[in-house]
C-alpha cells in the first residue's frame, strides 16, 4: 500500500540480515485483564462498594482493568476506528506534509529517527493530538466530529474512574474536576502495519505512561502486552471493553499504591492493527503530590515532569521515570 511508511527503505542499515538476528521478542502467555462493569456503580451501596474495591484492587495488582457500561456510545467509537483507517489509508506522502489535517508538523509520526538499533525501533505509525489542537483540525473532513465526540466522553469517564479511584483510598478531592480538564489531555491514534519481521521488532517499545490514566479502545487483533510480576503476558481482546491503565501521576498521587505499569505492543506478521487511546492529564502547571503520608514522591509539576523526560531521553536514551521524583 502507498499509505504504507517506508520502513525497511528507510531504515535500512537497520534491517541487515545480521542486525535483525540479534533482536527476538518472545511469545507471551495470554491473559484476560480484570473486567469492572461500571453499571454496578448506579446499584445499592453494598455492590458499588464491591465495584469500586474490586476497580482499586486491579489498579493495585495489575496496574490495568478493562471496564463495561463504561457510558461511550458504541456508535461514537465505531465512528472513530472508521475515521481512524481513512486518516491512515491516506497516501504516505500527504502523511508527512508539514500541514497535513492543518495539525503541527511533529503530531504524525512512525518509526524511530533516533533508532540504532531494531530494539529501539517501532513498525508503528501514529497521530499524537493535544486535545487543543483539535478545533483548527481542516473541517471539510469528518474526522474531527468523530474525535470531539470520543474526546468529551472520554474526559467525562476518566475524571469518574480517577474519582472512584481516589475515593477508594480515603481521598476525598476536587483535583480532577479543577486540573485534568479535555484541553490538558492527548489522543492518539495508532497503526500497526503487517511485519515480515514481526518476531523482531515491536509495534511500541515498552514504556510507562506519563499522565493519571490512559483510555485504550482497540480492534480484535492482538499486540497488547503488560509486565506482570516479572513476566509480559499478552492482552486478550474483549470486543464490549476498553482498557484502562494508571499512569505515572496516579502512582504518585496514590503514593505507590496504584502502579504504572511497563507495556508495550508487539507487531502482527499478516494483519494491521489499530488501537486509539485518551490520555487523562493535568494542566502543565498543576501540582501532582502524593496523597499518602508519608510521602514517597516530591511535589512536581507536569512541566517539570516532561522537562525531565526530555532531558532523560536526550542523555541516557530513555525516560527514567518516577525515579526521578523519590524523596
Amino acid at each position: 500500500m502507498d499509505s504504507d511508511p517506508p520502513f525497511e527503505e528507510y531504515y535500512e542499515v537497520l534491517f541487515k540480515g545480521s542486525l535483525v538476528r540479534a533482536v527476538k521478542i518472545n511469545d507471551a502467555e495470554e491473559c484476560e485483564l480484570p473486567v469492572i462493569d461500571m453499571s454496578s456503580l448506579n446499584s445499592e451501596q453494598v455492590e458499588r462498594q464491591n465495584c469500586i474495591e474490586k476497580m482499586g484492587e486491579a489498579a493495585r495488582e495489575w496496574g490495568f482493568f478493562q471496564v463495561v457500561n463504561h457510558g461511550i456510545p458504541r456508535e461514537v467509537l465505531e465512528s472513530m476506528l472508521h475515521e481512524q483507517r481513512k486518516l491512515f489509508y491516506e497516501p504516505f506522502t500527504n502523511k508527512c506534509k508539514e500541514n497535513f489535517l492543518n495539525l503541527s508538523a511533529n503530531s504524525y509520526f512512525w518509526g524511530n529517527p533516533k533508532a540504532t538499533c531494531l530494539r529501539q525501533f517501532s513498525w508503528s505509525e501514529a497521530f499524537h493530538i493535544p486535545v487543543t489542537d483539535i478545533s483548527r483540525m481542516d473541517g471539510s473532513r469528518s474526522l474531527r466530529p468523530a474525535i470531539e465526540a470520543f474526546v468529551n466522553a472520554a474526559t467525562t469517564l476518566a475524571q469518574s474512574l480517577a474519582e472512584i479511584l481516589a475515593e477508594n483510598i480515603g481521598v476525598k478531592t476536587s483535583f480532577f474536576k479543577e486540573n485534568c480538564t479535555a484541553s490538558s489531555s492527548y489522543v492518539r491514534m495508532n497503526r500497526y502495519p503487517p511485519c515480515p519481521v514481526s518476531s523482531q521488532v515491536y509495534g511500541l517499545l515498552p514504556h510507562a505512561d506519563s499522565d493519571f490514566l490512559t483510555i485504550l479502545y482497540q480492534d480484535q487483533n492482538k499486540g497488547l502486552q503488560l509486565l506482570k510480576d516479572g513476566s509480559w503476558v499478552g492482552v486478550r481482546p474483549n470486543p464490549e471493553a476498553l482498557v484502562i491503565n494508571i499512569g505515572d501521576f496516579f502512582q504518585a498521587f496514590s503514593n505507590s499504591i496504584y502502579k504504572s505499569i511497563e507495556h508495550r505492543v508487539v507487531v502482527p506478521q499478516e494483519v494491521e492493527r489499530f488501537s486509539m487511546a485518551y490520555f487523562y492529564c493535568p494542566s502543565y502547571e498543576a501540582i501532582v503530590e502524593s496523597h499518602i503520608k508519608p510521602a514517597k514522591y516530591r511535589n512536581f509539576s507536569f512541566r517539570e515532569y516532561k522537562q525531565q523526560i526530555q532531558k532523560d531521553v536526550e542523555t541516557t536514551g530513555d525516560k527514567i521515570g518516577l525515579s526521578r521524583f523519590v524523596l
